[in-house]
């Protein structure tokens, strides 16, 4: 390394967030960047370790993390960016939304401060973007062979540029109007503003790679006539379907999937006109979000942005350990108490919280008031994945939530006796994950075999049960990371080009 005793000169600094009460008022990113001196001190922390588990333990992408801070600490942007490249098409991605696997895994970890891999890896990109680095590399000479990848969040799109640049011809058949995914409606744009994705697809689309938005394999194209007309399929088509939660009260108006707000920000952002009776408003209400993770604090973010009278996350475990506890070691990822930038913007936050009921208000089909706000006037109605609507025109609106404190033993809990309690909710955000779809018409279509989870079931080579047919990503590991999705997609075409060229 360049400066071996940089991390006993330097301490980690990581970027700024800018002020509460500014970010709040807009969905521009939140993070003030480093200047490239102070990003070259972090850099000079990358020590000479011998063994970097960074990013041969902790980043799935095995990204060059002590070569590209070499690059950088000796101001190579160019040499950096290649490095950078050479595992991970898409560094301004995951350089904003990773987790940082690679720096729970940083040697430095075990003692102090991990250097700043993440915020580095993004500089890396933004660099190579303003110094016009990063342009279309189309392959010189074409195969004249075809492949379909269906999907095109993070996994379909790496593997769409790698076999275009391998010189196949590839198309992405998106069933959203707009190309990527998780990426594209599943991200606040104070996470990730989404002109960075359009830059990247239109980079793709001069190096070949054709694009095809509101197509629903199994709708509105048949697996048979996409068997017939391309050499290979690769599926990336994510976890679409939300976990539920079945419990009385359930269809009320006002009970939410996460990503239907989401989505529907994202819209908004676009200029997209949403029906008024479609609309899903945070302004002025009590909002309860169930579910802990990134995505509940993304809907906690959003809440905030839009108005929200006040917000609560609600999650059934416990809450984590401030620090790691015996049984989870360095340099696995650490199971520890985390604050999203969103919980410092005015969020209450509850643990081992079991949610019980939805109460509701509202009016029946003839008119009759079919409860109240308190607990006794809670509707009926029966359960659906969608909140589908009950029998007659109207269904009541939700209220509030009832709930339980748990005390935990190991992986089992038990409620605690008297502790119900209810939360004011005008909106609920049901944010507890993504489950298989063994149902899905893409899949069923195909025809493909499933494993014991719903997962699509692949081989070794991520080949399905049906020649031809590839699949990778979330679709087949269950909801994961952006940058594990962008991993996947990268093996699979390496699999799908090898495929091809057997033909």
């Amino acid at each position: 390394m360049a400066k071996p005793d940089g991390f006993l000169e330097y301490g980690r600094v990581t970027p700024a967030y800018r002020p509460v009460e500014e970010r709040v008022m807009d969905f521009r990113e939140i993070e003030v960047p480093l200047d490239e001196e102070a990003l070259r001190r972090q850099a000079a922390r990358c020590m000479d370790c011998g063994v970097p588990f960074c990013h041969s333990y902790g980043c799935p992408l095995g990204n060059l993390v002590p070569d590209y801070s070499d690059a950088v600490y000796r101001g190579d942007w160019k040499e950096a960016l290649d490095l950078m490249h050479s595992t991970n098409n898409f560094p301004e991605f995951t350089g904003l939304v990773c987790p940082a696997l690679c720096e729970a895994s940083c040697t430095l970890a075990l003692d102090e401060a991990a250097t700043a891999c993440r915020h580095i890896e993004l500089q890396i990109a933004e660099k190579g973007w303003e110094e016009g680095w990063i342009v279309p590399e189309p392959a010189p000479v074409k195969t004249g062979r075809t492949a379909a990848i269906i999907g095109s969040g993070p996994a379909g799109l790496a593997a769409a540029q790698q076999l275009a640049r391998k010189g196949h011809s590839v198309v992405v058949l998106e069933k959203s109007d707009r190309i990527g995914g998780t990426l594209q409606y599943g991200i606040p744009n104070y996470k990730l503003e989404k002109q960075l994705i359009s830059r990247r697809i239109s980079q793709m689309e001069q190096e070949g790679v054709k694009f095809e938005t509101d197509v629903a394999v199994g709708d509105d194209l048949s697996a048979k006539y996409i068997m017939k007309n391309y050499d290979a399929v690769l599926i990336t088509s994510g976890t679409p379907k939300p976990r539920d939660i079945a419990v009385p009260g359930r269809h009320l108006k006002g009970v939410h999937f996460a990503m239907e707000l989401l989505t529907q920000q994202t819209k908004l952002l676009y200029g997209d006109e949403i029906p008024a009776d479609e609309l899903i408003d945070p302004c002025g209400k009590h909002v309860v979000v169930i579910g802990g993770g990134d995505t509940g604090a993304d809907c906690v973010g959003t809440s905030i942005r839009r108005g929200c009278k006040s917000v609560t996350q609600v999650e059934l475990l416990p809450a984590p350990p401030e620090e790691r506890e015996a049984g989870n070691p360095w340099p696995e990822w650490p199971r520890i108490f985390r604050t999203a930038s969103a919980h410092l913007e005015g969020c209450d936050r509850v643990w081992s919280v079991l949610t019980k009921k939805f109460y509701g208000e509202g009016l029946s089909s003839d008119g009759a008031s079919s409860g109240g706000s308190s607990p006794g006037g809670l509707s009926s109605g029966g359960l659906s994945s969608g909140g589908a609507s009950l029998e007659g025109n109207e269904r009541g609106r939700v209220t509030k939530v009832g709930c339980a404190r748990l005390q935990w033993e190991g992986r089992g809990f038990t409620e605690i006796p008297g502790s119900d309690f209810l939360l004011d909710a005008d909106l609920v955000l049901l944010s507890m994950g993504f489950v298989p779809h063994r149902e899905s018409k893409l899949v069923n279509d195909f025809g493909l075999e499933q494993d014991s989870t719903g997962s699509v079931q692949v081989d070794d080579g991520y080949h399905t049960s049906v020649t031809g047919v590839f699949a990778a990503g979330d679709a087949v590991t269950g909801a994961s990371l952006v940058v594990r999705a962008i991993n996947h997609g990268r093996r699979a075409a390496e699999m799908v080009h090898e495929y091809l060229s057997g033909l």
